[in-house]
């Protein structure tokens, strides 16, 4: 279909015909150009002027702005958000999963604010919460140890939702 398209405006283009007809059309895609070029270029000339498209859509392709690669914060965010909903009952030997699990996106959301570029300074709440947390929980992560500080890791997790909802612009 792309295709097809290209060929039509092309087509429009060349005949005078269309909207817009006598403005050159400059598409998002680099190989799209290209391909258009390409097509234009037949004839006398054509290898050089196919050559010549080439290169200009290389240098497009280099000056492009990249696109952002995903934040680490808001991710980390995400995941730690999709257990508000879940909760356990401690004693009851379903803790070990959602303890563990809450626990490991803790530490995943504390990895992510360290290594943001705005700084740990800028989630000195919620990385001190979490240190607190981690202190008391050392490296046990047995499920009864877990249940043991089932409030903190709850509280700490729903003490940092609340943080992050009143800093939006580090998680959307």
């Amino acid at each position: 279909m792309v295709v097809a398209a290209a060929l039509v405006s092309c087509t429009q283009a060349s005949s005078g015909g269309g909207p817009g007809a006598d403005v050159p059309s400059a598409s998002a895609d680099p190989a799209a150009d290209l391909d258009r070029s390409a097509e234009s270029a037949g004839g006398a000339g054509g290898a050089e002027n196919a050559d010549r498209a080439e290169r200009e859509a290389g240098e497009a392709e280099e000056t492009a702005v990249p696109s952002p690669a995903p934040a680490l914060v808001r991710d980390a965010f995400a995941t730690l958000q999709a257990t508000l909903d879940d909760t356990c009952t401690p004693g009851a030997g379903d803790c070990a999963y959602f303890l563990g699990r809450v626990t490991r996106e803790l530490a995943e959301l504390d990895e992510a604010m360290r290594a943001d570029d705005k700084g740990p300074g800028h989630f000195k709440q919620p990385l001190a919460d979490m240190k607190v947390l981690f202190d008391k929980l050392g490296d046990d992560r047995s499920e009864a140890h877990l249940e043991k500080y089932f409030s903190e890791i709850v509280g700490t997790r729903d003490g940092i939702n609340a943080w992050m909802q009143d800093h939006p612009d580090d998680y959307r």
